[in-house]
């Protein structure tokens, strides 16, 4: 369940009205200064459904079925020692199904993660995404040095997926470089070859694609690529997922989002990752970076163009602060949610939470008299998006990135979902 801090509040308290403990309370939620809860602050206490349960006088299995949530077939199913379900005896231990949905969960990693978050963060997924390879307009690749994060991926079970983008050398999606290998024929084999060649060396699981701001006219070129891609990784045994921009229908403009074909690409990969974040983003309008209510229609629209069980959803791991009033070409700094919290501790803030997106945001006054508003995200807004998957029927997750750990995320994810491995 998601408590939210009222005035006056202490862990202390909390934890006694919910049969917990200071110590879980602060694992589970990340806190890093207990002391100081915010008004408004959403905390996870997460529901803990026990592995068996021991009967109690005045039980029966329905009662027992209605408490846990779980249905008497399922009980009874994996109680093979009960041969009467109306006889069931004071302090008998009882086996509980674990209902949970398994689900997979991709995270993206810049190279640079450290030691310590990847480590922390690696039993909670499935693949780990290593960003990234970005191509080059003749073919060849910049070699990435990932090669301890493959090391530790498998030794975690998790599959290791190369990322390659069309990041130029200015830092940014460079729509020519993708053009030249798109149209390219020559280009275009000796690109896929080398994909190939790095795949196999370096042990990956398979590839992600993520390719934007495409030319409009390269839209039927991009899939072209994908599919002989495609066939090539078949034949090595190896997956391609792609990842798209957020779209709500098929004939959406903008150089975001015209040459990515939701059905087309659908067909083609094994995983579709859709970002759905970036509404608020750096150089635009204060606003949720991930609102549900946007996220919610894309999905709406994805849904009906790729198949369900291939989609990854994307969740935002960072949060933006915007000094007011915006003005544009002016850019928000870039937080961590954890630090996001602190930032509000430290200022005094109140935090509130749009029930429309689904996402908590605080104000705060600057030492130089400046307002500001920062958006964030916390277990109440985690939840919400995370419950898309299940209504849905989802793949899973993905997460942009993983190179800062926020524990409540993990907390949330693994009281909805079991995280699925493929290794």
């Amino acid at each position: 369940m998601i408590y939210t801090v009222s005035r006056g509040d202490t862990l202390y308290k909390i934890a006694q009205s919910y049969n917990t403990t200071i110590e879980k309370l602060i694992q589970d939620n990340g806190l890093t200064r207990p002391n100081d809860l915010v008004v408004g602050q959403n905390l996870i206490i997460p529901s803990n459904n026990p592995s068996t349960y021991t009967v109690v006088g005045g039980d029966t299995l329905f009662k027992i079925s209605n408490r846990l949530g779980v249905s008497i077939n399922d009980i009874l199913k994996i109680n093979p020692q009960i041969t009467n379900p109306d006889q069931i005896q004071i302090g008998q231990i009882i086996n509980i199904p674990n209902t949970k949905l398994s689900i997979e969960v991709n995270g993206y990693a810049i190279a640079n993660i450290s030691e310590s978050t990847l480590s922390r963060t690696l039993p909670y997924l499935t693949y780990l995404s290593i960003f990234s390879y970005q191509a080059k307009s003749d073919g060849s690749l910049y070699i990435l040095y990932g090669d301890s994060l493959i090391t530790q991926s498998g030794q975690n079970s998790v599959a290791p997926i190369m990322v390659v983008t069309n990041i130029g050398d200015s830092g940014g999606f460079d729509s020519d470089i993708a053009n030249t290998i798109l149209t390219n024929t020559q280009t275009q084999n000796i690109f896929i070859n080398n994909i190939i060649s790095i795949l196999n060396a370096k042990n990956y699981y398979g590839v992600d694609i993520d390719f934007e701001y495409l030319y409009p006219t390269d839209k039927e070129n991009y899939i072209n690529f994908l599919r002989n891609l495609k066939a090539q990784l078949v034949a090595n045994n190896k997956t391609l997922s792609v990842a798209v921009a957020p779209k709500y229908r098929d004939n959406q403009s903008g150089i975001l989002y015209e040459a990515h074909d939701y059905r087309a690409i659908g067909e083609i990969a094994d995983r579709v990752i859709i970002m759905t974040y970036e509404w608020g983003y750096v150089y635009g309008e204060p606003m949720a970076i991930s609102p549900y209510s946007e996220v919610n229609a894309v999905l709406s629209y994805a849904v009906t163009r790729i198949p369900s069980n291939k989609i990854l959803m994307g969740m935002p791991n960072y949060a933006y602060d915007w000094i007011l009033p915006f003005s544009p070409g002016t850019s928000a700094t870039t937080l961590t949610n954890t630090q996001a919290l602190e930032l509000a501790i430290d200022n005094g803030a109140v935090i509130k939470f749009d029930t429309k997106a689904q996402t908590p945001y605080f104000n705060y006054t600057d030492a130089s008299g400046k307002l500001h508003v920062v958006w964030f995200e916390d277990a109440k807004s985690i939840q919400a998006r995370l419950s898309l998957v299940s209504k849905y029927n989802l793949a899973g997750v993905s997460y942009w990135t993983i190179n800062n750990f926020n524990a409540v995320n993990w907390t949330v994810l693994t009281d909805m979902f079991n995280v699925k491995k493929v290794l």
